[in-house]
Order: structure tokens, then sequence, then C-alpha cells
């Protein structure tokens, strides 16, 4: 039987072994950050104060904009915080916790963006019921529901993460607390944390992704098949800045969570987690501005 030991806190590895890196990227996420923070505030605060701005559509935006924030700051804070610290510690509540809002955010994030490209496909395809059909409160319980659903979801997937156990080995390969790197280093319940993970992952990331390629096929077909050319034109434009910000996250998602957490898929998954929670939250106000 493995000697099981009672955690109380685990130390997260650096970004860089060079010291003198360290506060080079200091500054470089600190100004990442705090662009994320005014491009999506700034966002949230023009569609609620714009008269223009009050359809459907930027309603879900608002929301996406909010998630980017606090899925920025629940990451890039700890970040900041142990690029300049001697010691990079994170206790073991606070670990669970970052896990539970990190797995939230996510799948919020990709069933607003779902959910967004429903409202396209709405708008293109059935422009006389989109008022009806896509009135404040359909779209105030559809955002409701993809809350809901992401946080129950997360409860689900921390608790797996909480029947994790470890035999000495504290220190997480990441600088943030990451499913996959805490498997690494756990020498009991892996298998069911592993199995979970990749399951769940898959099932939301497919059907979410599916109605996304569900709704872009038949906007794609409903465009071919009208005659004018601005009308063309207005539909691209309306569905580019969308389509790019989901190629952007789900590329990213994909190449995290649906592999095995080998070693080499780890330490893979730091660099391309660098990206995920510090650049596409910033990028995402500009796209869509």
């Amino acid at each position: 039987m493995p000697n099981f030991t009672d955690v109380t806190e685990f130390v997260l590895l650096e970004l860089t072994s060079h010291q003198e890196l360290q506060v080079l990227f200091f500054v470089v996420f600190l100004v990442v950050y705090m662009i994320t923070l005014i491009g999506n505030i700034g966002m949230i605060t023009l569609i609620s104060i714009s008269l223009q701005l009050q359809s459907s559509m930027y309603f879900f935006l608002s929301h996406l904009s909010f998630v980017d924030v606090w899925f920025s700051s629940n990451i890039t804070l700890m970040m900041l915080e142990n690029l300049l610290s001697e010691t990079k510690n994170i206790s073991y509540v606070g670990c669970l916790v970052q896990c539970y809002f990190f797995t939230a955010l996510v799948h919020v994030e990709v069933y607003i963006l779902a959910v967004m490209a429903f409202d396209h496909y709405m708008a293109i395809c059935n422009p006389l019921l989109y008022g009806s059909k896509m009135s404040r409160t359909v779209c105030a319980h559809l955002i409701s529901v993809t809350y809901i659903y992401g946080f129950f979801v997360s409860q689900i997937c921390t608790l797996w993460t909480y029947g994790l156990y470890f035999c000495g080995n504290f220190e997480i390969n990441h600088f943030y607390c990451a499913d996959r790197a805490l498997i690494k280093i756990a020498c009991g319940g892996v298998h069911i944390k592993e199995c979970t993970m990749i399951v769940i992952a898959g099932i939301n990331f497919t059907y979410s992704l599916s109605v996304v390629l569900m709704s872009y096929t038949l906007i794609i077909a409903a465009v071919l098949r009208m005659h004018s050319a601005d009308g063309r034109r207005k539909a691209f434009s309306t569905c580019g800045s969308h389509l790019t910000a989901v190629a952007m996250l789900y590329g990213t998602l994909i190449f995290m969570y649906l592999r095995r957490p080998t070693e080499e898929s780890v330490e893979q998954g730091k660099m391309v987690a660098v990206f995920y929670p510090t650049v596409i939250p910033m990028l995402n106000p500009m796209i869509y501005s």
C-alpha cells in the first residue's frame, strides 16, 4: 500500500529557472493583465450604457467579457505573485478553489460561445423571428443555464480532484493548480480522475463545438443563397470575429485536455497554458471591437 500523506500546501514551479527573466515576465504579464482588464471592463461598460448595443448579440458578448475578467484574474494574479516571491506555495484549499473556478469558467465560456453561434444563426437565417425568439427573457434564461451548468460540472470535477491522494511529492510542475499536473504527482485516485476529466471534457467540448459547427453550416448555406453581395458581406463580418475567438479557444483546449497527462504533455501544456488564461482574454475585446 502506498504511504499516503496529508497535504496542507503545494509548491508551484517557476515559469523559468533563469532568475533574470522573472522580472521581465512579471512586467510582460502585468501589462497583458492590465490590458485585459481595461479591454473587457470597457466592453462591458460600453454595452451597458449604449442604446445601440442592446441586442442579444452584445448581451452575450458582455458576459463573455465578464467571464474573461474573472478567468484571467483567477490565474494571472497568482502567477504575478509567484514571479516575485521567494516561496511559491499555495495551500491545499486554495489549490482546490483555483481548480474549481478554472474548470467552471472554462465550461461557461465554451457554452457562451455556443449560444452566441446560435444567436448568429437566428439573426441571419430567421431575421423576421429574431426579435421574438431571442427576447431579453430568453437570453437571460440561456445565459443562466450556462453559468449554472458550468459551475455544476466544475463541482463534480473538483470532487474527483479532492479524491486524489499524495505520497510526499507536493511540487506541481505548473505555475497554477492544473488538474493534469496534479494527476502526475498523485499516487492514488488517479485512474478515475483521468477518466472523468477526459470524458467530461470530451462530452462538453464536443457538444458545444457541435452547436457552433451546426449553426455555421446553416449560416453558410443561408448566406450562399443571398442575392445581395452587401448582405453576404455583412453576414460574414458578423460571424468572422466569433469564429476567430472559437478557433483560438477550442484549439487551445483540445491541445491541453484531450490527451493523457504524460510528462511531455504536461510540459507542452505549460507553454499553451501561458497563452490561454492571459493572451486569449486580452485578444477577445480587440477581436470583437
